[in-house]
């Protein structure tokens, strides 16, 4: 059975590229109480926008929707799921909703796993949440002819329980004796997950969870106001890549855990990038909210929608934004295309 040597691992792959990703979030670290401190007020509308953005994107990616009303009501707490899709979406923001605000009491071990999987099916009638797999899986694409092909067979059934007590002991032991930035550490812990494949299903669902668990517990929470599974989903074929580039050899000891840590320590970036952004936007008051609209604009390459601008401005109304984006194609200063979900705007 693979076994884990975090620390080991971790020493072999820190070069000097991978210094300063992390230096650079060290930094953004550094500043992010500063911006906590100064926009309570604000941070409340960023943070409820993301829970719903979050738990749209995660479960997008799994295939499973419903729509923009019908999300942020789930999300919301103010309608019950009709659907196994919307049984699914409720028990993300079950788990979602525990992690922000339990994160410094959940200690990531096989047991607490096992109880938030549990969580993430609650709603679901007719699934079972909580449990290993019980038959071995696998993980496959399909060309466009049709023909699926094994990309990466995970650990087998029987072996599963074994590996998850492992892989968490492992972990927990590098994570408490704190010898190696937790920055490596969990993407690595992330990747081995998504190896074991522990579950019959939810195992990508769980690791961006864990992932969120795990960074907020080392002290990065920009992933609380800008959706991490957001930045994921708009680059999930980057996503795919890298996952099955640091997978191969897996079983052996011998995969390359270097473009898994890259993407996601890329992810934290554009998510405190982000962050500090629109905190910097909120901040400046001497601009009137239909000249932030403007800015925002001014700062995109290519289209912008009015979603994007509200998520981007979630402290301003839809109405603001419908009578700024107005005004500018009137001036001639953006240009209007595409009608109904597909309108957008961009600079003329």
């Amino acid at each position: 059975m693979r076994s884990f040597d975090f620390t080991g691992t971790a020493e072999k792959i820190l070069t000097s590229d991978m210094v300063r990703l992390i230096a650079g979030l060290h930094e953004h670290k550094g500043k992010q109480e500063l911006f906590l401190e100064a926009n309570i007020d604000e941070l409340k509308t960023l943070l409820e926008v993301a829970k719903v953005q979050s738990t749209g994107a995660s479960n997008r990616i799994e295939g499973i929707y419903t729509s923009d009303g019908r999300l942020e009501d789930l999300v919301r707490q103010k309608a019950e799921p009709r659907n196994r899709s919307e049984e699914e979406i409720a028990g993300y923001r079950e788990v979602l909703t525990t992690i922000h605000e339990n994160y410094d009491y959940i200690r990531p071990r096989a047991s607490i796993i096992l109880q938030l999987h549990r969580d993430l099916y609650s709603y679901s009638s007719g699934m079972t949440g909580g449990e290993y797999k019980n038959s071995d899986n696998i993980i496959a694409e399909t060309d466009a002819n049709g023909v699926q092909r094994v990309r990466f067979a995970p650990v087998p059934a029987w072996q599963t329980e074994q590996a998850m007590e492992n892989l968490c002991n492992s972990f927990l032991q590098a994570w408490d004796d704190n010898k190696i930035d937790k920055l490596l550490l969990i993407p690595m812990f992330v990747l081995d997950f998504l190896c074991i494949h522990p579950f019959n299903d939810g195992n990508g669902r769980m690791s961006r969870l864990l992932t969120l668990l795990l960074f907020y517990k080392a002290g990065y929470i920009a992933g609380k106001y800008i959706s991490v599974e957001m930045l994921i989903e708009k680059s999930k074929e980057s996503y795919y890549e890298v996952l099955q580039a640091s997978s191969l050899g897996w079983h052996e000891g011998e995969n390359d855990y270097v473009p898994f840590i890259k993407y996601y320590l890329g992810i934290l970036n554009r998510a405190y990038e982000d962050f500090e952004s629109r905190i910097r936007l909120i901040q400046d008051r001497s601009l009137s909210k239909s000249s932030r609209v403007r800015l925002l604009i001014d700062r995109q390459v290519g289209k912008i929608t009015k979603r994007e601008l509200m998520e981007m401005c979630p402290d301003i109304s839809k109405i603001t934004i419908e009578r700024a984006l107005a005004e500018l194609v009137k001036n001639g200063y953006i240009k209007k295309t595409g009608m109904g979900k597909s309108t957008a705007y961009y600079k003329a």
